[in-house]
């Protein structure tokens, strides 16, 4: 049976498992969830993935429902060793950036993102401009650990070549930039340079992964503008 992926471009883990998929051929059902729309609370969506969320798979029956543990099964599965190191230390690089990106990148990103888009759509209220400074504060931290820790001994995130790491990394770094925000290229060289590598390397897939993330950029440029 062929792989389903249930997923939503405008969730960051589900474009970097969407550009997985592209870059290494791995044969998947795409089965899209409409997040805009409330599709993954809906009862059919329940019975695939009852914390509602995406990015899911289901590999003839077992289902997975985690970003991270679902890369690195598919790795594993179809001998990715490219994207995710069989030795043991190059594999425990890739494991040690994902394990930290959570309560980092992920979440400073992500909350940015929800202040300025997510939270003013619920409660049709502008944003506090008290929170979104502190949350484009957070954002820059993380930015910066980037910069002058995991990008100064290597120049990809677990190593010397692109991994699910990166993926992981660039999609969240997109999100924030989604919402008009951007980061400082001259504070930030080595992040600059790492997304351009990242990006080179998984094209035409980086940008059909973001079409609506910069479809969205463009509304809230404008809408800033007006």
């Amino acid at each position: 049976m062929t792989l389903k992926f249930y997923y939503d471009l405008m969730s960051q883990p589900c474009r970097a498992l969407y550009i997985f998929l592209k870059m290494t051929g791995i044969p998947y059902e795409a089965k899209e969830v409409a997040l805009r729309k409330l599709e993954h609370m809906t009862d059919e969506f329940n019975q695939v993935n009852p914390f509602r969320k995406v990015p899911v798979i289901d590999d003839s029956g077992f289902v997975l429902t985690e970003s991270v543990a679902i890369l690195t099964y598919l790795c594993t599965k179809h001998k990715k060793y490219d994207w995710y190191p069989m030795e043991l230390k190059e594999r425990t690089r890739v494991d040690e950036y994902n394990h930290w990106q959570h309560l980092n990148l992920r979440l400073s990103g992500s909350t940015l993102f929800r202040t300025k888009i997510i939270i003013p759509r619920i409660t049709g209220k502008p944003p506090s401009s008290k929170e979104l400074e502190k949350s484009q504060k957070k954002w820059e931290e993380s930015t910066d650990h980037l910069e002058n820790i995991w990008l100064t001994r290597s120049p990809y995130l677990a190593g010397n070549h692109i991994t699910i790491s990166d993926l992981l990394g660039v999609c969240e770094m997109m999100q924030p930039i989604s919402a008009g925000y951007n980061y400082d290229t001259e504070k930030f060289p080595r992040v600059q340079d790492w997304m351009e590598r990242v990006k080179k390397e998984t094209q035409p897939h980086f940008d059909q992964a973001h079409v609506v993330s910069m479809r969205l950029k463009e509304k809230v440029l404008q809408d800033e503008k007006a």
